[in-house]
């Protein structure tokens, strides 16, 4: 699993599909809810046509998250003063993820980073921006002032 699967997980109540969602799925695509089975030519139908269950939606949208409130709880939970709002380091350390160099390099190279990973600081700002804006792709209400 990857840095950003593992910020979604902590983040939102059901995440597995939003974080496979942002590094597989095209804007827009929907998986197709599996059909059931016919039923054996042998056997008649229990019930009309007309009143048979239909299948659930393709893809129920994604219950938006207040990023910004879940955040706010798990600092106030934590004790710590955390500036999550602005520091990637600070973020991954109030969400229990590692906040190393080296696997702040490795969210670089999963969000496929351009810039020079050796300048921390601006590699810092630029995941920061990232992750805030993949939240909100994926479901999560994010202040406006975090996101590009």
């Amino acid at each position: 699993m990857g840095i950003l699967s593992n910020i979604f997980h902590k983040i939102f109540p059901s995440s597995q599909g939003a974080a496979q969602n942002s590094s597989q799925a095209a804007p827009g695509a929907q998986q197709r809810a599996p059909q059931p089975a016919p039923a054996p030519a042998s056997q008649p139908p229990s019930q009309p046509a007309a009143q048979q269950p239909q299948a659930a939606p393709a893809a129920a949208p994604m219950q938006q998250v207040d990023v910004e409130a879940v955040l706010n709880g798990m600092q106030q939970q934590s004790g710590q003063q955390l500036n999550w709002r602005t520091s990637i380091v600070d973020l991954l350390k109030l969400l229990g993820l590692d906040s190393s160099l080296q696997a702040r390099k490795e969210l670089a190279a999963e969000l496929h980073y351009t810039g020079d990973t050796n300048d921390s600081a601006s590699m810092n700002v630029w995941l920061h921006r990232q992750v805030m804006n993949k939240l909100a792709e994926n479901g999560g209400k994010v202040p406006a002032d975090l996101k590009d």
